[in-house]
């Protein structure tokens, strides 16, 4: 009998199920990716890249994990993000979860620290405290770590504009502790052009703010070797509604500007290059994030070695943190969320993260409480150690769906990348508003699918409750506000005044030259100067960042 080849056998499958569809048809005409990618009904070995271009774990280009043996040589720093009011009270929730199991800090400042204001400033009224931690001084910053080991503990800080300023409060805490720099280790997120896209804590324009991001690669090159000196986050412009594509195009489009203003600021791209770290969001549809993690490895490693010349394989290697979508999070039934987080933090353990926060179920409606937090960690723990997924390395690779999609998010990506390169770069895109405009055209068009019923969100739009669950809510104590005010008013009566100006009149010096800054800033950290204080000098040379559109 002849072996029928797999074109026939093909065939014969697509003849059944058409005939089947006319009995039992599908549930849509056309099934799609939340980028609008489609997806057919079966992949076979026709489809997706070969094993040559998909290339070993470990090595170039990476589409399979950063190094040879991933979890099973070490899990993923598992962070859980914690600010509240206060530094004391952020401080107690920061050991609480290193009790429970967490391997890294990652800080959330309030809103006035994010743009540059101190408490008592009135810019500050009614947001001191409510997002995140308020950090007015290095005294705040001492009391955040008080007790907690610097040379034994990762640090994420989510904080952007005034990034230079919270770096200085952290390596003077080091020093305070007998900490080396050389030994501290963590990541500030660094990452201003995401602010100017989808996000909007930005205090400088363009120009002196990319001199202050490159100011920290140079002196963290040199000074603090183990420092992430920029997480480029796609994070919040999938936050903002961007499609898993975009965030990929616009987070690599925003890291080659970071790369390009280095070089030009005279850097050699090994040098600085190994330090780039990426912040991905993991959002809902599981085989689409997984398969973006790969396609943003696979083409990092190709823009560094081809559009760089980068020779060093850990310049190529791209590592990043990932969060589970905040957006997707729903107050109606909260404790679905613990499902939605569940599977978006196992695709990014199956895309190769690095490190990775699970939000909390009830993050929708208040700060999380203790238990929601734990469950949040628990989640990571389980996947860690329960599920077996850490016992191989990229376990989805060889999927042909999987390398499929991984095979378009890249290539449509790219053509993205294409288009802003043609603008003259993203800080120019970002200038004509067209990376704003794409986030808001994809974001209407999600928000009109939830609408209309066409994308089905549970508890919200389908399978919904006559009564909602009340869970118990953390509060916020009150009267936090008004004690970080009388802190930082406290302060500035008990240092010594007239040597805080001195620095802080020599930083803006150093402002209006080229020096680089970052002593400077630490200088005046070191005299108790407050963040306000630091960011208003700079203000004073720099202006203040006013968008176009």
């Amino acid at each position: 009998m002849t072996k029928k080849s797999f074109d026939e056998l093909y065939r014969e499958w697509e003849e059944k199920t058409r005939q089947l569809l006319e009995q039992y048809p599908e549930q849509r005409e056309r099934f799609e990716t939340l980028s609008g990618i489609e997806v057919q009904r079966l992949y076979t070995p026709k489809d997706g890249t070969g094993m040559e271009e998909i290339g070993f774990p470990g090595g170039y280009p990476y589409t399979r994990g950063i190094r040879p043996t991933m979890y099973r040589s070490r899990n993923w720093t598992m962070r859980q993000y914690a600010g509240f009011g206060s530094a004391s009270e952020t401080n107690r929730r920061f050991r609480y979860l290193l009790d429970q199991g967490q391997t890294g800090l990652s800080v959330a400042f309030d809103l006035p620290t994010q743009i540059g204001y101190d408490s008592d400033d009135p810019m500050a009224a009614g947001e001191v405290g409510k997002v995140g931690v308020a950090i007015d001084s290095l005294e705040d910053m001492e009391r955040l770590l008080e007790g907690i080991p610097l040379d034994r503990v990762s640090t994420s800080m989510t904080i952007n504009a005034p990034a230079s300023v919270l770096l200085a409060m952290y390596l003077a805490v080091g020093e305070k502790q007998g900490v080396a720099s050389e030994k501290l280790t963590g990541t500030i997120q660094n990452d201003i052009l995401k602010e100017y896209i989808a996000r909007g804590t930005y205090i400088f324009p363009p120009k002196p703010s990319m001199r202050l991001i490159t100011d920290i690669f140079a002196y963290c090159a040199e000074r603090v070797p183990r420092w992430n000196t920029i997480s480029i986050s796609g994070y919040h412009i999938r936050e903002a509604g961007s499609t898993a594509v975009q965030e990929v195009a616009f987070t690599l489009a925003d890291g080659i500007a970071y790369v390009q203003a280095a070089l030009e600021a005279g850097l050699e791209v090994d040098r600085f290059a190994p330090r780039l770290s990426f912040f991905f969001n993991a959002h809902n549809h599981f085989f689409e994030e997984v398969a973006k993690f790969r396609a943003a490895r696979r083409l990092w490693a190709r823009i560094m070695k081809e559009r760089f010349g980068a020779k060093n394989p850990r310049s190529m290697q791209l590592r990043f943190h990932t969060q589970t979508g905040g957006s997707t999070l729903t107050a109606q039934q909260p404790d679905n969320n613990v499902v939605r987080v569940t599977l978006q933090a196992l695709s990014a353990v199956l895309g190769g993260t690095q490190s990775l926060h699970t939000n909390a179920r009830d993050e929708a409606l208040a700060l999380p409480t203790e238990d929601s937090a734990r469950l949040a960690l628990r989640t990571q723990q389980i996947l860690a150690h329960e599920s077996g997924v850490t016992q191989t390395v990229d376990p989805l690779g060889g999927s042909w769906f999987v390398e499929s999609l991984t095979d378009e998010i890249e290539r449509r990506a790219f053509s993205y990348i294409e288009r802003i390169d043609e603008m003259g770069g993203a800080v120019a895109a970002v200038e004509q508003g067209y990376m704003q405009r794409e986030i808001h055209r994809t974001a209407l068009e999600t928000q009109r699918k939830i609408e209309s019923g066409e994308e089905v969100v549970v508890g919200v739009n389908r399978f919904r409750l006559e009564k909602e669950p009340q869970p118990e809510l953390y509060k916020l104590d009150p009267h936090l506000a008004r004690e970080q005010v009388e802190r930082v008013q406290a302060l500035r009566g008990k240092r010594d005044g007239e040597e805080t100006a001195r620095r802080l009149a020599a930083l803006k010096r150093a402002a209006e030259g080229d020096d680089n800054l970052i002593p400077f800033i630490l200088d005046a950290v070191k005299a108790y100067a407050t963040v306000g204080e630091i960011c208003n000098t700079l203000r004073e040379v720099f202006g203040e960042y006013q968008p176009s559109v």
